[in-house]
């Protein structure tokens, strides 16, 4: 009865061993993938970060335009373009943008309004307007402009 009590215990030991081992294997190899993922997020995220949040230039006043609305009367609206330290020459001088493409976009996106919207849909025509502005003004996947203000808008 004593050898049937020592075969039981050894076939036991037997069979823990290698259970251990493979949790083991298992806790090392968790903890290389979590170290791996980390390592990738920090070393990826931060050239992210960095296209995300272009570097501001400068300023661009554009002259106020008078814009024809689609259900009579006009806009008169005046924007600053808020220009990329790409579009600046590096931060070398000179550079800004030039506002034809910005005036194109005011007309394309204000001819289409009613004066009713105009005045209530105002901050939804200026995002519109900025994101037609600014894909006008991105170059090979580096935006120019990163942003516009108003510095004139009159309805009659």
């Amino acid at each position: 009865m004593s050898k049937d009590k020592d075969k039981d215990k050894a076939t036991e030991t037997d069979e823990e061993a290698p259970k251990g081992k493979k949790k083991l294997f298992l806790i090392i190899g968790v903890a290389v993938l979590a170290i791996a993922g980390a390592a990738y997020f920090f070393v990826f995220s931060g050239g992210e970060a960095e296209a995300a949040a272009p570097e501001h230039g400068g300023y661009t006043a554009l002259e106020p335009i008078a814009v024809n609305l689609a259900g009579g009367g006009y806009l008169k609206i005046g924007i600053t373009l808020d220009y990329t330290l790409a579009a600046a020459g590096g931060g070398h001088g000179g550079g800004g943008v030039d506002g034809a493409k910005a005036y194109d976009a005011i007309i394309s996106t204000f001819s289409q309004a009613k004066p009713a919207d105009v005045i209530s849909a105002r901050d939804a025509l200026k995002e519109a307007l900025e994101q037609k502005i600014i894909a006008a003004y991105t170059e090979h996947d580096v935006p120019m402009v990163m942003g516009i203000y108003y510095t004139e808008y009159v309805t009659q």
